[in-house]
């Protein structure tokens, strides 16, 4: 009974020095020591705040034999705040830190894009930081806490529970952010200056003689003769530094000599592809790739678009910007109305396909279908039907593949054109029969009927050449005897167009070669450009 009673003193004299009692040297005691049974030893040994062994004081005479007890750290040693207690201990206030001097951060993309009045999350749950800028001397920096300062009560609460109301800020959605956030001009470096103006930036006039080049003079008044196939290389051109999407001839004879290039690199070229070779122009109006370029019907103006939503119509004699629109997906097609040369439809990463009118900077017309991506677009005779080829293909069959449009009514003339299970990244229209012809994945060339049911031929079909997911464009010959296509392994391959016959292979690009167009003039010119990001002049 005596012992009893003594192991029931020691408890409460374990728990009364449990609340607040501490030696001299500024530790406490261990409470585990008191509340052991006899003969059920931790350790021998335990560890103060400096990682020094302190005997135990009832169990240090004891020895340990074997060696593998382990000792007991007193974690609460130095805060006495920390020590495991019935009762509910509040941590101490940290003392205050002070900053080193040092300059001004630098303004980042993340904080300029906040909202007004917004607190970051770290800085409204800790401290508040107060910049004290002095003109005579560095800046320096000085914490307040406020946590500690406030202390528990109602008013600090309070305080706590606003500053992180206002560090909510409310989810919008990905697609209104790409539309919502402003354009913040990149740093660049030597070689992006050297590749053209920012974007944004008006362009330099174009200077071209008024009159026609010297070699495309003399057959300006003369009718167009047969298509030379073109054996050798005339010029390499050089200077974008992303692959190139197309290339395309000025339409106006006398201006013929010029050559449009739409680049991944966020700009669009124009050369003098015939005289010289030489780079007249760059345009660096978008922020984002542009994956299509066209000429106007007059010469005088190009339409760009590209996958940062923007539509521009360039002046090239001024520099200036005739149109400029905001699409609501990305751009990847763009063709103007054979007629009505103020009107352009495009298309892109959408369901839809819209109708620019360029004087009112309105979209006039809406073409939606079931499909995820709009991938070309042909205008048929007169302007009032016209296609487009999609990415919706099934697996049983590939309706809506190609689709007909009336473009008055916006309506839907047919869907069952092509029935294979390919997708057409191209289209193109025969110069002078009313067929067109259609790139599909499956490499090979298919030929329509350009007028209603559409039919396709099973009797002419031009292989050889391999396609594998790229836009590999095709395009006739102005006299329709030769059509052209590019290939995903670099060729250029050169066909009959009367009896599907390969006529001649030119092994041209290291990369996919994915645009091939004939000179409009010249019966033997011929441009390429590849995934390398180059343009070949052929002759």
């Amino acid at each position: 009974m005596a012992s009893l009673v003594a192991y029931e003193d020691s408890d409460s004299e374990a728990e009364t020095e449990l609340a607040g009692g501490f030696h001299p040297a500024g530790q406490m005691e261990d409470p585990s020591a008191a509340l052991r049974p006899p003969g059920q030893d931790f350790g021998s040994r335990v560890l103060d705040a400096t990682g020094g062994r302190v005997p135990s004081p009832e169990h240090g005479s004891r020895d340990d034999p074997a060696g593998c007890r382990l000792p007991l750290a007193r974690l609460w040693s130095q805060d006495p705040g920390s020590c495991p207690s019935r009762r509910l201990r509040w941590p101490r206030p940290e003392p205050e830190a002070a900053l080193p001097a040092s300059p001004p951060a630098r303004p980042s993309l993340w904080t300029s894009q906040a909202p007004a009045g917004h607190v970051p999350l770290a800085a409204a749950c800790s401290k508040q930081v107060r910049v004290c800028w002095e003109p005579s001397g560095p800046p320096e920096l000085s914490l307040d806490a406020h946590m500690g300062s406030e202390g528990p009560g109602k008013g600090g609460s309070s305080l706590q529970r606003k500053r992180r109301e206002d560090c909510i800020v409310p989810y919008t959605p990905k697609r209104l952010r790409l539309l919502q956030a402003p354009r913040v001009e990149t740093h660049r470096g030597e070689d992006a200056e050297a590749s053209g103006p920012r974007a944004g930036r008006v362009p330099a006039p174009l200077c071209v003689a008024p009159e026609a080049s010297e070699f495309i003079q003399p057959y300006l008044d003369s009718q167009y003769k047969e298509t030379k196939i073109p054996k050798k290389l005339l010029f390499h051109l050089r200077g974008h530094r992303g692959p190139v999407n197309s290339v395309q001839w000025c339409p106006v004879s006398a201006r013929s000599h010029l050559l449009l290039s739409a680049s991944m690199d966020k700009t669009f070229k124009v050369w003098n592809a015939v005289d010289s070779g030489s780079c007249l122009q760059t345009y660096s109006l978008h922020s984002e790739a542009v994956r299509a370029a066209r000429w106007s019907p007059c010469g005088r103006s190009i339409l760009s678009g590209g996958f940062d939503f923007a539509l521009h119509l360039t002046d090239l004699e001024t520099g200036t910007q005739i149109f400029s629109g905001q699409s609501d997906f990305r751009i990847t097609t763009l063709k103007f109305h054979p007629r009505d040369h103020s009107v352009f439809v495009c298309g892109g990463f959408s369901s839809e396909m819209k109708a620019w009118d360029i004087r009112t900077s309105k979209v006039v017309r809406s073409y939606k279908a079931t499909i995820q991506q709009t991938l070309d677009i042909l205008f048929l005779r007169e302007g009032s039907e016209f296609l487009s080829s999609t990415d919706a293909s099934s697996r049983d069959s590939a309706d809506r593949t190609i689709i007909a449009w009336d473009f008055q009514s916006s309506a839907k003339i047919s869907n069952q054109i092509f029935h294979e299970r390919y997708t057409c990244p191209s289209l193109t229209l025969h110069p002078r029969e009313p067929v067109f012809l259609a790139q599909t994945n499956g490499n090979y060339l298919a030929l329509f009927s350009a007028v209603w049911p559409y039919r396709m031929s099973r009797r002419r079909r031009y292989e050889g050449h391999k396609v594998e997911g790229y836009s590999v464009g095709c395009e006739c010959s102005p006299d329709g005897d030769l059509l052209l296509t590019g290939s995903a392994d670099g060729r250029i391959l050169v066909y009959s167009f009367r009896t599907a016959s390969r006529a001649r292979t030119l092994h041209g690009h290291t990369q996919a070669c994915v645009g091939a167009t004939c000179h409009p003039v010249l019966p033997s010119v011929l441009a390429t450009c590849s995934w390398e990001g180059d343009v070949k002049i052929w002759h």
